[in-house]
């Protein structure tokens, strides 16, 4: 069958900034889709401690005075959307995030900020696995496509249909779908196994930061640096 027509999570944050080291969880989405289909949700509203830019909330319209009002404490979100996904990779589940780099470092800056267990503690030492990744995936299966590769772009190349972009809950289910769809086009992504899958991409999110990195210096920018890590960047301690 393949590992697109088995159970699969979908994830997603929505945040006060672009920075995954330093902006907060503003509401938070986990899934579970079978053969594309949501079978149940769970989700978050934060109150993140701090204010949610203007241009934050233009892109995801939760206001302070909503996430301050309806929010829970941002400690509790991020302990219970970490135990949620942990509770499914300890059972092999894949857990896909699109552009899973940005979601999963940012969760593990928030464990870290308020000193609850990092995703490894939870797992006993082991790094957060399966994760699929639908950014990732594509970038790599069809390198040389022209056009932009945010999750709406994404979404239309491979005909799926996102009903409200930025929204945690339907971004999650798009991208589970989208990681469907892409295994569907693309028969070797589909024949790997989601733990073999997990490290090839790996593999496949440094040789593209490593590509972007020489084309910015090649651009004029001699000290570019573009981080190669997948799914979760080192974070340091100044940073977080």
């Amino acid at each position: 069958m393949g590992w697109h027509r088995e159970l699969l999570i979908g994830f997603d944050l929505e945040t006060t900034g672009t920075d995954p080291r330093e902006a907060r969880i503003v509401t938070g989405a986990v899934i579970e889709v079978r053969g594309g289909e949501p079978m149940g949700r769970r989700e978050w509203l934060a109150d993140p401690g701090v204010e949610i830019p203007a241009d934050a909330v233009a892109v995801h319209g939760i206001s302070n005075e909503r996430a301050a009002a309806e929010g829970r404490p941002a400690d509790q979100v991020a302990d219970a959307i970490a135990d949620v996904l942990v509770t499914y990779w300890k059972t092999g589940v894949p857990v896909v995030a699109y552009n899973a780099a940005f979601d999963l470092t940012l969760l593990s800056a928030e464990l870290r900020r308020h000193e609850l267990p990092s995703l490894g503690d939870r797992l006993g030492g082991l790094a957060p696995a399966p994760v699929i990744d639908p950014y990732t995936i594509d970038r790599s299966v069809d390198r040389y496509r022209r056009g932009k590769r945010n999750l709406e772009a994404v979404c239309a190349e491979y005909g799926i249909e996102l009903d409200s972009a930025h929204d945690a809950s339907a971004d999650a289910l798009a991208a589970a779908r989208l990681a469907c769809a892409i295994a569907d086009r693309h028969p070797k992504v589909a024949s790997l196994g989601p733990a073999e899958l997990h490290r090839r991409q790996i593999e496949w999110y440094a040789e593209w930061a490593a590509d972007f990195q020489n084309f910015l210096r090649r651009k004029g920018d001699p000290t570019a640096m573009v981080d190669g890590t997948w799914p979760v960047r080192e974070l340091a301690d100044e940073r977080v």
